[in-house]
């Protein structure tokens, strides 16, 4: 059975429409000097593939709103793809992330780019500052594939208010995450703590990956006031059991299939919901070994498999898979109330409720 996202030859529309405009955007870079290629080049390579899950929200937003393919509705998909690859680019430098889909996070690509050539001045921050601006570049890019989308002026004039919000609440959420990095956590009660991290994933990641895409392409559509509220309730509920499942995967997905190494989100110390269950499910002596191993950068194969056997004990596993089920529930509850939406764009609404959280990558 193909996958839902496959639907009107959607992934590879989308792909095409990203490869032409990434050659005319190269071709007007290349008018300062060869060495934008850098920038341009890993731009390139990152949205090359990937799931497109933002791309077929934003496109059957579109169809949800009851209305036929159309060609703009593919380039509105395609600047979903930029606004998330900025993400990525700019998230993996925050993270100090070492990999992204199997290969070196761009920060470092550029920083092992600029050593081999034996450059003056220090790797590190130059492959920061070359990331900064490839993010940069993906976004005003997004923004113009937006604006040159092809569709009705009046549908993009719609659509433009949750295309804003979308893009602010992400810096917002972006910004809360690094907060809760940073700021103790033992001073949170056990239920303050789970709320917070579900707060993060909510703004950082649920909304700017399934809700707001898929507001987007129904608002742009002209999908009824009612419709969109229960489109709204759909996406944040499915958002946040998408990035659920997200970080499941980070400590107990396969390196060979989600192209992260084993623990990867255990060493860069992400106080995600499985963390806050864990430690609210822990005695003293787990909440001291948490402590001692979340975060640490050299944690290794034997370390990252006690955390895991912890974070099963705690029941902290078991409570998230919950977690993901209920936001299942929910989304399949919303869609039932989308009264105007029908056809394949219900099909595949539903369909990939089960596609983004009972998956592997």
């Amino acid at each position: 059975m193909p996958h839902p996202l496959d639907r009107a030859d959607l992934r590879s529309r989308v792909q095409t429409r990203i490869d032409v405009e990434l050659d005319r955007w190269a071709d007007e870079l290349a008018e300062i000097g060869p060495d934008v290629v850098d920038l341009t080049d890993p731009v390139r390579a990152l949205l090359q593939g990937g799931k497109r899950l933002r791309a077929g929200f934003a496109y059957w937003g579109w169809r949800a709103a009851g209305r036929d393919d159309h060609e703009g509705a593919i380039a509105l998909a395609a600047a979903m793809e930029l606004f998330q690859a900025a993400a990525l680019v700019h998230d993996d430098v925050m993270d100090d992330s070492e990999t992204r889909r199997g290969a070196p996070a761009m920060h470092r690509a550029l920083a092992r780019a600029h050593s081999e050539r034996a450059w003056h001045g220090d790797p590190e921050r130059f492959g920061t500052a070359g990331a900064i601006l490839a993010g940069n570049l993906c976004l005003g890019w997004c923004d113009d594939l937006f604006a040159d989308s092809g569709l009705p002026p009046e549908s993009l004039t719609a659509a433009r208010p949750v295309f804003e919000r979308m893009r602010g609440q992400l810096m917002g959420g972006q910004f809360l995450d690094i907060v809760t990095s940073m700021r103790p956590w033992h001073d949170l009660a056990d239920d303050e703590r789970i709320e917070w991290a579900r707060k993060v994933i909510r703004y950082k990641s649920a909304k700017y990956s399934i809700e707001h895409p898929l507001l987007i392409g129904a608002t742009a559509g002209g999908a009824s006031a009612a419709d969109l509220d229960a489109l709204s309730r759909y996406g944040l509920a499915l958002g946040e059991a998408f990035q659920l499942r997200d970080d499941v995967l980070g400590v107990f997905g396969d390196p060979e299939v989600t192209g992260k190494p084993a623990g990867d989100d255990l060493r860069e110390g992400k106080r995600t919901v499985l963390i806050a269950r864990a430690l609210a499910g822990a005695d003293d002596v787990t909440t001291t070994r948490i402590d001692q191993w979340l975060g640490a950068p050299d944690l290794g194969t034997d370390e990252v498999e006690a955390f895991r056997e912890l974070l099963v004990a705690t029941g902290a596993l078991e409570g998230v898979e919950q977690d993901i089920a209920a936001g299942a529930q929910v989304a399949r509850e919303a869609l039932a109330a989308a009264v105007g939406v029908g056809g394949e764009a219900r099909e595949v609404l539903t369909e990939l409720i089960d596609a983004t959280t009972a998956r592997s990558t």
